[in-house]
């Protein structure tokens, strides 16, 4: 079972760039395809981004369309998502997540392993 956890998460403003990076351990790194998500407060959690086990295949949600590119680095075990053009409305706690499978997948009760978060927070 594969281990992740996150990092690069702060504080910037608007307009600001931000790469975000989960390190996975513990597992075969390239058996998984994986997620990002996000929660801001009060809301539920959503998707944002996902790659599929070959990093041939990215699927992203509209609103980040255009700012947003989930990649990985199989030795580096290392999934990131660089975030551009910030906006305030991004402002959440960011999770990656890992599915034992080869497709990307959108659903996140399709991922059973999840880090611990890391905060992001674009001020105007």
């Amino acid at each position: 079972q594969v281990q992740l956890v996150e990092s690069g998460g702060g504080l910037v403003q608007a307009g600001d760039s931000l790469r975000l990076s989960c390190a996975a351990s513990g597992g075969t790194f390239s058996n998984y395809a994986m997620g990002w998500f996000r929660q801001a407060p009060g809301k539920e959690r959503e998707f944002v981004a996902t790659i599929n086990r070959s990093s041939d295949s990215t699927y992203y949600t509209d609103s980040v369309k255009g700012r947003f590119t989930i990649s990985r680095d199989s030795a580096e075990n290392t999934v990131y998502l660089q975030m551009s053009s910030l906006k305030p409305e991004d402002t959440a706690v960011y999770y990656c997540a890992a599915r034992y499978d080869s497709f990307w997948c959108s659903t996140s009760d399709e991922y059973k392993t999840w880090g611990q978060g890391t905060q992001v927070t674009v001020s105007s």
